[in-house]
């Protein structure tokens, strides 16, 4: 009985030494996950800064040539073009033939 205990306490013992590893590496992944969308973000922030920065010299390039500004607040929509359906002309059963040619 006593061998039987001590297996289960060892039993017990290895479960909760594999939950720790486990939990271990679960936070990491999350750090991991964590540290890439930061990356990402401050990736991103990069690029709008950038981006501003190349329309900011964009508008001033045009306005030295004197063309008009290429980006103001006030967007045009131009309407969506439907394309026509094409009028499927209806048979009634019977009226149409095969032609074989």
């Amino acid at each position: 009985m006593s061998k039987k205990i001590e297996m289960m306490k060892a039993k017990k013992q290895k479960a909760k030494e594999n939950h720790v590893v486990c939990h271990q590496k679960f936070q990491a992944r999350i750090q991991e996950a964590e540290d890439s969308m930061q990356a990402q973000h401050l990736i991103i922030e990069a690029l709008v800064e950038e981006k501003d920065g190349l329309l900011q010299t964009i508008q001033g390039l045009q306005e030295a040539n004197g063309a008009p500004a290429p980006f103001d607040d006030e967007w045009e929509e131009e309407p969506e073009e439907k394309p026509e359906e094409e009028e499927i002309e209806k048979i009634r059963l019977g009226e149409g033939e095969i032609d074989d040619e």
